[in-house]
């Protein structure tokens, strides 16, 4: 899927995507900003299997260390919720950087080009969501319906690169666009559904740092560190203020200039600089901290015989698969854009396949989900089987599709 795809004749084949050789703002931007998510996957599995080991090993060890309280600047939250409330502000952040960089000079700044894969990232949202609620309507556990929605990038383009040149180039890049547009509605289901009361003060507060953010780009204040500060006012103010903190992450994210400001690159310095941080220690922490779950005790049986965990692993399983890709199937029956070069209908099933691998954002909505512990252990263990499960099935599909055509 390429800008320029709009000027390829009907039949003809679409030009191979000009991000692929440095269309993020220099050369090889894409291929470096591929290598971080590769290299992140890696860290990421380390993580949550050093946190299930942790969690088996010495469960209320592993507990009381993430319950450890940390109280900074008059401010009373444990370990976890440092990380979880923190830390992912800063991956938030970079996503909000990934959001706009796209919408102003990458792949979701023509419409025509970004029509196909929002339209597939649309049904990955609805169809698990639509599945998830079916599956526990009546039981009382319907808050974590957003659970199966998001799709982890990391792990996603990590399997990918196994493969090698089995897939595409075009094919990650439709994987990535699709990613991004997940990121968009994942935010807004964050900052929207999981908002229980709003401190309509604190709320004002945090507005009135983003104004200030905004008329110091105005005036051309060049000093990092007065944005750093700033910003840390604003995570302060929207923490408060009851709508999570993270999204102080996006919103300043969005913010940025992604054009040059004095002959600098900005936006693509940022995220240059805190994308590795991000995808090589944050996660993988956030991973630590959240996705150990004690499996002994009958806990396996119990999620087994839950209807909150079959509704993860179907929503992320099944749902994924056909909400990506008959919305892709969707958009191209209705002339809504076309597959980028070399990918066939058969790569879209294995994307779309992968695209149920929601770990992070997926362990993240559970913990804003559920206060039941029982409940967030349930679905946590939805969340790591279905990962897995969509990995090995979206591999399988992709690494028999070298000689796919259209």
């Amino acid at each position: 899927m390429s800008a320029r795809t709009a000027a390829v004749p009907r039949g003809g084949r679409a030009p191979a995507p000009r991000l692929l050789s440095g269309g993020m703002g220099r050369p090889g931007a894409l291929r470096e900003f591929l290598h971080d998510e590769v290299v992140g996957g890696v860290a990421l599995l380390i993580g949550a299997v050093a946190a299930l080991v942790w969690a088996n090993v010495s469960p209320g060890g592993y507990e009381s260390f993430w319950h450890t309280s940390a109280d900074v600047a008059g401010l009373h939250l444990d370990l976890r919720h440092w990380i979880n409330d923190g830390l992912m502000a800063v991956f938030f952040f970079v996503v909000g950087l990934e959001i706009k960089r796209e919408l102003v000079t990458g792949e979701l700044r023509d419409r025509r080009a970004a029509l196909l894969p929002a339209i597939a990232a649309a049904g990955g949202v609805a169809v698990p969501a639509l599945l998830f609620l079916a599956i526990t309507a009546g039981s009382g556990q319907t808050a974590g319906w957003a659970l199966p929605a998001a799709t982890d990038i990391a792990f996603a383009i990590g399997v990918l690169a196994l493969l090698g040149d089995r897939v595409p180039a075009g094919a990650k890049l439709f994987l990535l666009t699709i990613a991004i547009v997940d990121d968009i509605a994942a935010i807004a289901i964050i900052a929207v559904v999981y908002t229980d009361t709003i401190a309509v003060g604190w709320l004002l507060a945090a507005s009135a740092t983003f104004a200030l953010v905004a008329a110091m780009r105005l005036a051309g204040v060049p000093w990092v560190m007065a944005y750093v500060v700033v910003g840390i006012g604003a995570w302060v103010a929207l923490h408060e203020s009851g709508v999570h903190a993270t999204i102080a992450g996006v919103a300043l994210g969005l913010m940025t200039p992604a054009t040059p400001v004095g002959g600098r690159e900005v936006l693509v310095e940022l995220e240059h600089r805190l994308h590795p941080i991000s995808a090589l220690a944050i996660v993988p922490l956030f991973a630590l901290a959240n996705a150990g779950v004690p499996l002994g005790g009958g806990v396996i049986g119990d999620a087994l015989s839950s209807r909150l965990a079959w509704a993860v692993v179907v929503g992320l399983v099944i749902g994924k698969t056909l909400g990506i890709a008959g919305g892709t199937f969707l958009g191209l029956r209705g002339g809504w854009g076309r597959l980028p070069d070399g990918v066939a209908h058969a790569h879209v099933w294995g994307l779309a396949m992968l695209g149920g691998i929601g770990f992070t954002v997926s362990l993240f909505i559970a913990q804003l989900a559920y206060d039941d512990p029982a409940a967030i252990a349930t679905a946590k263990i939805g969340i790591l089987a279905a990962s897995v499960i969509a990995a090995l099935l979206g591999a399988a599909t992709l690494a028999r599709t070298r000689n796919a055509s259209r």
